[in-house]
């Protein structure tokens, strides 16, 4: 136990780290700290010889299980500054036009039927694809733009929050890299698109965890300590450490300005979407 320690505690230092970072921006920006977690997570279980058919699925999974956990403390700190839209997570009335339960519901669906259909490049390949896409939206376009004053009903959360479901399991993320600039592209200032994308979290978390559970059971050479795909030391090495920067992130978004923090936001992305890139061999 002692040498297997000695041997790896440069990676389990590094997930610490990567912790602390995804408790921070999960704050921030109400992306669940997904952006940063999967390529380290990756990263780690690739080191450790976790075969390459599977390790994408691995780091996805065990991503999402820890922003199950990030997510709900980033949401109840952003509601505390009336920064969280529940008329649009989950509303009162007319819960068939919730964004919250069509989001979980792709969310559930890509875990458990889309993504072990996919090769664990290709899954990478989505992951810096997207990421790419929206950090350039975040940098270069221009805050005060929307397509429509509010967000639309009917048809859309079905629409809409399935695919944004859909695509953030298969990137084993938060859903704030895509929810964030959607909300805000229908007139949602950043703070509270920030704050209700945090909210959308739980509900992408909790399905693609149970998800990517249930479809990697029996999958072999998978890390040691894992529940289907999602990976027990990883994900208690990243919660002790993103654990008590949640609040703090939180609190950093609410005092900077909104146009600071979507190019902090764009930049961030744009570096984890080139270097997932560069690993998923498109340059």
């Amino acid at each position: 136990m002692m040498d297997q320690f000695l041997i790896h505690w440069p990676l389990i230092a590094a997930l610490l780290v990567v912790g602390g970072v995804a408790g921070l921006t999960s704050g921030m920006f109400g992306i669940g700290g997904g952006a940063v977690m999967v390529p380290a997570l990756f990263y780690a279980f690739s080191e450790l010889g976790v075969p390459q058919d599977i390790v994408m699925h691995c780091a996805i999974a065990t991503s999402a299980a820890v922003i199950i956990l990030n997510a709900s403390r980033s949401t109840r700190a952003h509601h505390s500054r009336g920064a969280v839209d529940m008329s649009l997570v989950w509303p009162a009335q007319k819960w068939w036009q919730s964004y919250g339960l069509w989001i979980g519901l792709g969310s559930f669906i890509a875990a458990i039927w889309i993504a072990p259909k996919l090769s664990s490049a290709f899954l990478t390949q989505i992951f810096a694809t997207i990421a790419l896409l929206v950090a350039l939206q975040f940098i270069f376009g221009r805050p005060s733009f929307v397509l429509r004053e509010t967000v639309p009903r009917g048809p859309a959360p079905m629409i809409a929050g399935g695919s944004v479901g859909v695509l953030s399991s298969l990137m084993g993320i938060g859903g704030g890299s895509l929810s964030v600039p959607l909300l805000s592209l229908c007139g949602v200032p950043i703070h509270r698109a920030i704050g209700t994308a945090a909210a959308f979290g739980l509900f992408i978390a909790v399905p693609a965890t149970l998800g990517f559970i249930l479809s990697g059971l029996g999958v072999p050479d998978r890390p040691l300590g894992s529940l289907g795909y999602v990976n027990g030391l990883g994900f208690a090495l990243i919660t002790v450490a993103a654990w008590p920067m949640v609040p703090l992130g939180a609190k950093l978004a609410h005092k900077m300005d909104a146009v600071v923090l979507r190019r902090v936001f764009g930049v961030c992305l744009v570096l984890v979407a080139i270097n997932m890139a560069r690993k998923a061999g498109l340059f």
